[in-house]
């Protein structure tokens, strides 16, 4: 018997996208407060010394919270290579963009103090609040563009073509209700910034990130909000029609798909899934309750409930879909049909069971050595923090 089959390939399909979810939530759990941190740089600093206590809170781990983004778009390319292929090229401008804003953070963290002037240090901090907000602005703005839909299809080949020309291809993608899962996205993460700034800082660092945390959380709570109803009433939905072969080729066109009626159904059809906006909900208030109460660790761990809500909540709600289109509806990929083959999606799910525990082993190591605040007198008493 070939291990491979072993686990059938629906199931295989089904774990590397309860996987893949994962994956991004963690990103947004780790690097999420990392770009947070950036986007409040330069409202909880208000001087030099406050803005390089900021830094050096994230300073130590940012590079290893981005291995989770990496893990994500490696495991897309492995496990959903009609996903990569559709997603990376549709998207272009738009990921170049982000990638663009990402590199400005090792650089500004590389840059920032080689030189003894106020205007220098002022331009990288701004430098790297481009890099944190940027980013969280416009995974956003991918989450709301794919629940609108993209404006993609495939011919009898498989080949992915895009409606539009180069430069639509990212100003297209700035839709109101994309704009608005943008919002969500960027003021869930200046919550989960103040959070951990709250943790690992104190004295006016902490207190402008409490007040400004609080007011962000309030409006990711008011824009999700909004965002649900929206989709509800202003957003068509897609789904599968007749019986779907869960074990089938992973070939969209052999599926048949609709565009309208509501997302929302799927509450009606799995009622279970509420759990997850309730997890968002609850979170966010709980988070803001315990930024404004001066709470530190539960406050960070109910951003991080908030943020796992969230995310999961438009994954449950799109399942099967993982990418739908708005040009050819059958031409959308779902979990059924657009993984790898069975060996592949169980060689990696070997090496997932093995290398994950190692990966969330030594990152709960290195962020038990790192324990403890990040102090203006620690920064003025050594040259290499400062």
């Amino acid at each position: 018997m070939i291990l491979s089959e072993l686990i059938d390939l629906d199931i295989l399909r089904v774990i590397w996208w309860v996987l893949l979810g994962v994956l991004l939530i963690g990103f947004a759990l780790t690097d999420g407060f990392d770009m947070g941190v950036g986007a409040l740089l330069p409202f909880v600093g208000k001087t030099d010394v406050e803005r390089r206590v900021a830094i050096n809170t994230i300073g130590p781990v940012w590079e290893g919270n981005q291995v989770w983004f990496i893990l994500g778009g490696g495991a897309i390319f492995a496990a959903w290579p009609p996903l990569y292929a559709v997603s990376f090229s549709g998207f272009y401008l738009a990921m170049f963009t982000v990638l663009a804003a990402l590199i400005l953070r090792p650089v500004g963290f590389k840059y920032r103090s080689k030189r003894d002037s106020a205007a220098w240090r002022n331009g990288w901090d701004w430098a790297l609040f481009v890099g944190g907000a940027v980013p969280a602005l416009l995974f956003g703005v991918a989450v709301g563009n794919v629940l609108l839909g993209v404006p993609f299809h495939f011919n009898e080949d498989l080949m992915a073509f895009y409606d539009g020309n180069f430069f639509t291809k990212f100003i297209g993608l700035l839709r109101p209700f994309a704009i608005l899962s943008g919002v969500v996205s960027l003021s869930m993460l200046l919550m989960h910034g103040a959070a951990w700034l709250t943790l690992k800082t104190e004295g006016p660092v902490q207190m402008r990130a409490r007040t400004i945390g609080s007011y962000a959380g309030i409006v990711a709570a008011v824009a999700y909000a909004l965002a649900g109803v929206w989709l509800a009433y202003g957003v068509d939905g897609f789904h599968l029609v007749g019986e779907v072969a869960a074990n089938g080729p992973s070939n969209p066109l052999h599926n048949e798909v609709t565009h309208g009626g509501s997302w929302l159904v799927a509450y009606s059809e799995r009622p279970w899934i509420v759990i997850a906006p309730i997890m968002g909900f609850v979170g966010i208030a709980l988070a803001v309750m315990g930024l404004r109460a001066g709470r530190e660790v539960s406050t960070l761990l109910w951003s991080k409930l908030a943020i796992t809500g969230i995310i999961s909540s438009v994954g449950l709600t799109m399942f099967p879909f993982i990418l739908p289109s708005t040009v050819d509806p059958n031409s959308s990929l779902t979990v059924w049909d657009s993984s790898s083959s069975q060996q592949t999606l169980f060689v990696m799910l070997v090496m997932a069971v093995i290398f994950m525990p190692i990966i969330l082993a030594y990152t709960a190591w290195v962020y038990k050595v790192l324990w403890g605040k990040v102090t203006e007198d620690e920064i003025t008493g050594s040259d290499h923090s400062y």
